[in-house]
Formats: structure tokens, sequence, C-alpha cells
């Protein structure tokens, strides 16, 4: 799994459980795990964020040497309540390729990277009923590979996209539209108030790709930085923040709640 703030963490942590496996964590947040060759009789859960409808580049770099040999294994999306677009399509491609067999697929929401208080967007996601939908989903899993005689791929394609109102696409693709054109080359970043930050380090150590200079808490690396958020939403003194003009849009057209959506 990569989990940068613990969403994608939360789902597959709960499908596991309704699936009643004896699971091993392989946490890729931090750095490139070793030893991610799976035979047939394994069965892989693959849970990962989705950043602008991808799946974000990090989790498939750090994931590139996991190798399976006609291994099921369940794909698991997780996006900020707008749309996982071709993500799982994506992710169903990437590990095929590694001899993966895609078995089961969802997409799940998550709060949002962006989500403030000021600007909420699927806020405390996934909550109580998502993660029940999880454990429910995963029961179903180990029904369907108990009974399974041979393996074989779903097709995520046939998966459902979650509804969003016309109105509300229309006003986020003409805004995204905006942005590209007033594009002033400059990369949004989180900062840190000096005044606030206690020097602990907690923002160093969730960072996922060291953007974040150990001895200088006040910078961010623009180059390594992925605006997963994970240093703003772990402060314990909000100390670090992040504006985005992205969050208002987002928090106004995406307000609706949406399910998980699971194929089997």
């Amino acid at each position: 799994m990569f989990s940068p703030t613990g969403t994608s963490r939360k789902v597959a942590t709960a499908v596991a459980e309704g699936c009643r496996c004896a699971s091993h964590v392989v946490d890729a947040t931090y750095g490139t795990p070793t030893g991610l060759t799976f035979g047939r009789e394994s069965l892989v859960f693959m849970a990962v964020p989705v950043y602008g409808g991808k799946v974000a580049p990090t989790a498939l770099q750090r994931c590139e040497q996991m190798t399976g040999d006609g291994t099921p294994i369940v794909l698991m999306v997780v996006y900020g309540n707008r749309a996982y677009e071709g993500a799982l399509e994506q992710l169903a491609q990437f590990v095929s390729e590694r001899g993966f067999v895609p078995v089961a697929a969802g997409a799940f929401v998550g709060e949002h990277s962006y989500s403030t208080s000021a600007t909420p967007i699927a806020v405390g996601r996934p909550d109580a009923q998502d993660l029940t939908d999880a454990r429910t989903w995963g029961k179903a899993i180990r029904e369907k590979i108990d009974g399974l005689s041979k393996v074989e791929a779903v097709d995520v394609s046939h998966l459902k996209h979650p509804d969003n109102s016309p109105i509300s696409m229309l006003r986020f693709m003409q805004f995204v539209m905006q942005q590209r054109v007033a594009k002033d080359g400059v990369k949004p970043l989180p900062v840190t108030d000096a005044e606030l930050c206690r020097r602990c380090g907690k923002c160093v150590r969730l960072c996922p790709t060291g953007a974040i200079d150990v001895h200088d808490y006040l910078h961010t690396d623009a180059e390594r930085c992925i605006k997963c958020c994970a240093c703003v939403k772990g402060c314990p003194v909000k100390a670090r923040t992040f504006t985005t003009p992205y969050a208002p849009i987002l928090s106004e057209c995406f307000d609706k709640r949406k399910s998980p959506v699971t194929l089997l």
C-alpha cells in the first residue's frame, strides 16, 4: 500500500479483515519495499491514492519491482470525492504486466488532501460506514476466492463511476482550464508558520518523499513534494498549511457524499 495520510491503509485493512486473511502489511509509503514476489497461493491487496484522476506516481515507482505468478490481487483506489477517472484501469494494467490477476476492484472515498476546515472535502472519510462496506466486500471476496476453480481477471472498466452533476463538472472543468491558462509556473507548496512550529520533526517523519529538510523545517523541496499534505494534516500545532485555488472549487462542486463502488 501507499498511504501518506492513512486513508488507503484504513480501507485495505478493513477489506482484509472482512476477508479473514492472515495478512502481512507491505508499506511503500516511506520507501521501496523488498521481497515483493508472490506465488499463486497468495492473495494480494493493493491500495493506493488517486491524484488528479491517476494513481499517485510515487506509489507505482515504489512497486515497480513487485512480481506475481498468476497471483490473485484485489485492487483498491482511494479518491477525494471528485472522481477516480482511469486510475483503476491504470493500476490493473500495472499489476497485470507483473504477473498478477485482478480478481476484485473497488474505489473508495478518502478525505481529500486539500480538505481544510474552510474548504471541507470528504472530511473524515473513510468513515465508519465506509469501513463497514469495506469489510462486507472483503467477506464477499473471500467467498468468491473459496469458490474459484480457476483464477480469472475482472474487467475493471465495468466498475461504476461516481455520479457528479453536469453543472458541477462543467464548473470544475472550466476552472481547470482557466488555471492552466493563468499558470505562472510557481508550484504551490506547504508552508510553515515559524512562530507556531515547535521543531518536533513530525512533518519530516510523515513526508513520504523526504521533501522537508530535517535541518530546516520551514523549507519544502518543490522537486520532491507530491502535495499529499501528510505534513499539514499531521502537524500537532497546525503550523503547516497548504493553499491552492483548487480547494474551494472542489469543496463547492463535490460536496455530495459518494459511496464506495466495487466489482467482483
